[in-house]
């Protein structure tokens, strides 16, 4: 989710209700502990920035080197986050050439090492998410879960995709109910769950102890309130095309708020996003893209859904 979750949509997430833990987005623990050497954060600062509203909040981090991921959790602890997460699913090329994210699952003892050390270096709740392997002959998803307990963590989460899958085909589950099996700490389900349908039906069918949405959420932030809602009682409700409108408009009116040159752009990148569901939402999305300036973006968005919820109320 790096590049999405920042501390914006972090906020406009836990506003939407039901929200559990929210996490950062993808951390490098070197920039931390370099910028931090320096005396100053520096972009590290935007990566790690939250408001008190986001708590519970987890800083999630990546990297291979034990002592420098140590030190970057000591940081985030110093920095008030509740949690730390090392995340060791990350399937990219320019990451796993590093040794970082899903690259450390070919070397199971420096994981055990890096466990080790950050759990001694924090008071803190330390947890990780991982894939089940580098692929599926090398499957060790079992044998990761039984380190961290082991290390001390205090919760797991397991996109049970393998790395060389990335983010294709299915992701199997009954990987998850085997490590929900093998373990007594708290075990968290990933992937494939976009609908509240889908979580119920991970829970039921691994025994998982919660579940962690990732990308569903970029276009569904009420999805947390959904499965709340049909956790419950069975049913939930959906937004309208007004729902939408309020929540892109709401989004658009926070990232404004920064005064970042960045701000069109990400505009143009959340469009993609919220569009989705929307009647004729591609022709806004082409009108957001072809605007350079906040206003210019701002005003494509209230014309167009003038117009299109005066022609649904006609």
């Amino acid at each position: 989710m790096a590049g999405v979750t920042d501390t914006v949509f972090r906020r406009l997430i836990r506003n939407q209700g039901a929200c559990g833990l929210i996490m950062t987005e993808f951390t490098s623990s070197h920039g931390i502990v370099a910028n931090a050497q320096r005396s100053r954060m520096g972009r590290m600062q935007r990566y790690l920035y939250f408001e008190p509203e986001e708590h519970p909040i987890s800083a999630q981090l990546f990297g291979a080197d034990p002592d420098v991921m140590a030190e970057a959790a000591r940081v985030c602890q110093d920095q008030g986050f509740d949690a730390v997460d090392i995340n060791f699913g990350c399937p990219v090329k320019k990451v796993v050439r590093c040794n970082g994210g899903s690259g450390m699952l070919r070397n199971l003892p420096l994981v055990e090492e890096l466990l080790t050390k950050v759990r001694a270096a924090i008071s803190i709740p330390l947890t990780m998410k991982f894939r089940a392997g580098w692929s599926d002959s090398e499957l060790v998803h079992v044998h990761m879960a039984r380190l961290a307990e082991a290390c001390g963590l205090q919760a797991i989460a397991l996109h049970p995709r393998t790395r060389e899958q990335g983010y294709a085909g299915r992701a199997d589950w009954t990987r998850i109910a085997e490590v929900k099996a093998a373990v007594k700490i708290p075990v968290i389900g990933n992937g494939d769950i976009l609908t509240p349908e889908d979580a119920a039906r991970i829970v039921g069918e691994t025994g998982c102890d919660a579940v962690m949405i990732g990308r569903a959420a970029s276009y569904n932030p009420w999805i947390f309130r959904q499965i709340a809602e049909f956790t419950a009682a069975g049913v939930y409700w959906t937004p309208s095309e007004a729902d939408r409108y309020e929540v892109m408009k709401t989004y658009y009116t926070m990232l404004a708020g920064r005064e970042d040159p960045e701000t069109p752009g990400k505009m143009k990148q959340f469009a993609t996003y919220f569009t989705h569901g929307v009647r004729n939402g591609s022709l806004l999305r082409q009108a957001i893209y072809r605007e350079q300036t906040v206003a210019a973006i701002r005003d494509r968005v209230e014309s167009f859904f003038e117009a299109q919820l005066g022609a649904a109320a006609a």
